[in-house]
């Protein structure tokens, strides 16, 4: 099998990730750098791996890129991507810079792996909360077609970064100990709260950025512009692992019964629905896992051929790292 040369670029939450998944998964690794802004040595899982400083310099002869931009970050791929390209490397990019623009492909690769060819060397990784949702509703869009989503997140910490793990971890502790809770990376607690913005609001539509990428990602990926989208983005004080509810109305009916048939014979998705045993997807068994989990799926009878589920998954492995390290993969396989 051939080997790749391949280079991560940033080493927060994500990056960290990344490397762990290329070793884990068994990428077909020639080798592999970690590119960020200074030189420095950094240590995952007790192995020093040599930091290079990002230039458009650092990518001649490299195979594959990771950037990995977490929710909103920008930077990277904006001032490197394209360099990247003109010198034969394939781009994966996880931040958001770029996911609408027409000569990216934006790819789930269980739903969506014919949108990579032809690829121009520039691929998006799409939003976290958006794989989560849609590795469930792509086989039921399938079978009946979607008119109209309404989900509510419930997004992890992690999904900021490693700064707003620490964040929530120290103000847990200050709060058990009786201290003063300082917030620093979120405008109000985190720790025993809910915070009912993610993303940032730019214009006067009440929508956050979070909600405006799902409704547009969602678009893309299924190659439907009727299909309705709402949603409500909400960071709750969990470590790590986004949930979501889902409504969606169907333009075909479709049974639960049949749902769960089709959820349970989904590649990457792990049908866990059993309410009254308690059994239901929630973010720490999801957390660590390459599967979406999926479950309370029953008839939404506020509807006409509705359906409610509610699912939960890893935003840094399906939601980030793990999605992009499968789109390389899908690639090499295609060769």
């Amino acid at each position: 099998m051939r080997k790749y040369k391949v280079c991560v670029v940033g080493v927060g939450a994500v990056g960290t990730e990344m490397v762990r998944l290329l070793r884990k998964r068994s990428f077909p690794t020639e080798s592999l750098t970690i590119l960020a802004r200074s030189e420095r040595t950094e240590e995952i899982d007790g192995e020093s791996y040599p930091v290079v400083a990002a230039t458009p310099e650092a990518f001649e002869g490299m195979d594959y890129a990771f950037f990995a931009g977490t929710e909103g970050a920008k930077g990277a791929s904006q001032t490197l991507g394209w360099e990247a390209v003109k010198r034969g490397c394939v781009v994966i990019d996880n931040g958001d810079d770029f996911r609408m623009d027409s000569r990216v492909p934006l790819v789930i690769p269980e739903i969506n792996a014919p949108a990579l060819s032809g690829h121009q060397g520039f691929i998006a990784n799409p939003n976290c909360s958006t794989i989560i949702a849609l590795m469930p509703l792509a086989c039921l869009h399938a079978e009946a077609g979607l008119r109209r989503i309404v989900a509510c997140t419930y997004q992890a910490v992690s999904g900021t970064g490693a700064a707003a793990v620490r964040e929530l971890d120290s103000q847990a502790r200050a709060w058990a100990a009786d201290k003063p809770i300082v917030k620093e990376v979120y405008p109000h607690r985190i720790a025993f709260n809910v915070l009912p913005s993610v993303g940032s609001f730019k214009d006067d539509s009440g929508e956050s950025t979070e909600e405006m990428k799902m409704r547009r990602e969602t678009h893309k990926i299924l190659g439907d512009n009727s299909i309705k989208v709402s949603t409500t983005c909400v960071r709750v004080p969990v470590f790590n692992g986004h949930s979501i509810a889902i409504h969606a109305e169907f333009k075909k009916p479709v049974s639960a019964a049949r749902a769960k048939e089709l959820l349970a014979n989904t590649p990457g998705v792990k049908l866990v629905d059993d309410p009254a045993k308690n059994v239901y997807p929630m973010p720490i068994d999801a957390s660590g896992r390459y599967d979406v989990l999926v479950g309370r799926v029953r008839a939404d009878n506020s509807t006409e051929n509705g359906l409610a589920l509610w699912c939960a998954g890893d935003n840094i492995w399906k939601g980030a790292a793990q999605n992009a390290i499968q789109i390389a993969e899908t690639l090499i396989a295609a060769k």
